[in-house]
């Protein structure tokens, strides 16, 4: 008791009242509230950031996740965000971790080459070309067989499948036979093709249309069925007739599912191409690549795969951009 009066003399000798001092020590308290005596303390991944200050790696998870994950339009669309830096880290990771496993020694070069080895194999092809062919006339053979095949797949199977979703008679007479031949491998009919038509261009061509037409087709007609009865119901009594219903309607509520089947035709038809370059062709990549693999050339075969790849891809890019360009209704 001596102590607490004694205290309280000294804090009025100051000329500081009791009440200003319980006014500060709430303040304070407010600010920095006590903490109980055997609390836990916190575990550091609760505490990390709490003071504007992150690791290195969690500022640039942070920072990478809202470079990608921003929504561009309304915010509950799935998917919504830029992944091309995403995609750009993970090509450099696979890479990285190539030269790794290569420069290593953990798999032999016979198996699979440094990715070093494999670009100057394709300094070399650009230069010397490969089995008396240059780089250039094995792209442009590859590349006729392949667009010639889509241009006539997409100008035939685009109107047949809308016929076979928009007419009964059509969808009976064409839908078995679309539907038998689809999942049979190009291989399986690939003998019959060369019977028919021999082994020239055509019967590579043919054998890369017969691959890319049944998924087109039936993503034409499965675009058909988006078309909904309110909108062609609401076409007719503006006074439409069947063909400005077929167009305007039928057609354009159709393009999101056909522009997907051309990509997947596509897809289809580059995948074919190496089997049809199996016989008696005298340039392609797919040629390239088989021959190279008889003799054990590992770095053309992984040079002609990424050029394969890569070629591939930049008309899946256009395509891509080009579905945003003529169908920007996707999704509504």
């Amino acid at each position: 008791m001596s102590n607490i009066a004694s205290n309280i003399e000294a804090v009025e000798s100051t000329g500081t009242s009791i009440e200003q001092i319980d006014s500060v020590q709430e303040v304070l308290q407010e600010v920095a509230p006590p903490q109980p005596v055997n609390a836990p303390r916190p575990h550091y991944r609760d505490t990390v950031g709490l003071d504007g200050n992150l690791p290195l790696l969690p500022k640039l998870l942070a920072a990478l996740k809202k470079r990608t994950e921003t929504a561009p339009n309304y915010y509950g669309e799935p998917g919504q965000g830029d992944a091309r830096i995403v995609s750009i880290i993970s090509v450099i990771v696979f890479i990285g971790l190539w030269a790794l496993v290569t420069g290593s020694g953990w798999i032999k070069p016979l198996f699979l080459p440094s990715p070093m080895s494999v670009v100057d194999r394709l300094g070399d092809l650009a230069v010397n070309g490969f089995s008396g062919v240059s780089l250039g006339e094995h792209l442009a053979a590859s590349l006729t067989r392949v667009f010639g095949a889509f241009a006539l797949a997409a100008l035939t199977a685009i109107p047949l499948g809308i016929l076979i979703g928009t007419n009964v008679w059509v969808r009976g007479v064409l839908d078995p036979l679309i539907e038998f031949y689809r999942p049979l491998p190009p291989l399986a009919y690939l003998p019959l093709v060369i019977i028919w038509l021999g082994i020239d261009e055509t019967s590579k061509i043919t054998l890369i249309f017969l691959a890319m037409f049944a998924p087109i087709a039936l993503s034409a007609r499965a675009g058909v069925t988006s078309a909904k009865s309110e909108q062609i119901q609401a076409a007719y009594s503006m006074g439409a007739n069947k063909f400005q219903v077929l167009y305007h309607v039928i057609i354009k509520s159709a393009m999101p599912e056909i522009l997907t089947g051309l990509r997947i035709g596509i897809g289809f038809g580059w995948t074919t191409l190496v089997a049809s370059e199996m016989v008696a062709a005298q340039a392609g990549i797919g040629f390239m690549v088989l021959n190279a693999a008889e003799f054990l050339v590992t770095d053309v075969v992984i040079a002609g795969i990424i050029i394969i790849g890569l070629i591939a891809y930049s008309f899946d890019l256009f395509m891509r951009w080009l579905e945003v360009k003529l169908v920007p209704w996707k999704g509504y």
